[in-house]
């Protein structure tokens, strides 16, 4: 599965870089997120609560960052397994760009799943991957003093984080669909 977009981001680079890779930020941020910890200077050992469709599970995992241009990008990859769920693994290229509004964040993922997961079917997977990315941005807009596409479209304030146990959480997109944002992007973030 391949998934691509970008986020605008009400922050400076440095400052939105700084919370992709923030531990604290990305537990606060990512929906589902139990535990995450730095391990190494470049690898994250996450534990995220996930449900796909029917599919429940928790997916224990580790996301390594290669190819890191500090504030500018980063490559994150990495694999989680949720027992008898399945397991996802995969790759992210992060970009983040200075311009008038903030920081705009691009990412391009490359992921695969087995299992459980694989039988619930891609299209499903992709939705209600795209859908709680948007949640985790939300997140981080919120976190860094910024309004939410929420907030845009509702006219007020909006909670990003509604439910912890609908769908897939979004560091998943960026980590690789395995375990993690950050993308947290950081995530995650």
């Amino acid at each position: 599965m391949k998934l691509t977009g970008e986020r605008q981001i009400p922050a400076d680079q440095a400052t939105v870089w700084q919370a992709l890779n923030d531990a604290e930020v990305l537990l606060t941020c990512i929906p589902g997120c139990q535990e995450i910890e730095w391990i190494s200077d470049t690898e994250m050992a996450a534990t995220v609560k996930a449900k796909v469709g029917p599919v429940n599970a928790t997916f224990k995992g580790v996301v390594e960052l290669s190819d890191v241009d500090a504030p500018n990008s980063y490559v994150i990859s990495g694999q989680g397994k949720g027992g008898a769920a399945g397991f996802a693994k995969g790759k992210a290229n992060v970009q983040l760009i200075t311009n008038d509004e903030g920081t705009l964040l691009t990412y391009q993922v490359t992921a695969s799943v087995g299992g459980k997961l694989a039988q619930v079917g891609s299209r499903l997977i992709q939705g209600t991957t795209t859908k709680l990315a948007g949640q985790f941005f939300d997140a981080i807009s919120a976190h860094l003093g910024g309004a939410t596409e929420a907030d845009a479209k509702s006219g007020g304030a909006a909670n990003p984080i509604d439910d912890p146990d609908d769908g897939l959480p979004p560091l998943v997109w960026g980590i690789g669909l395995g375990v993690l944002l950050a993308l947290s992007l950081w995530y995650y973030y």
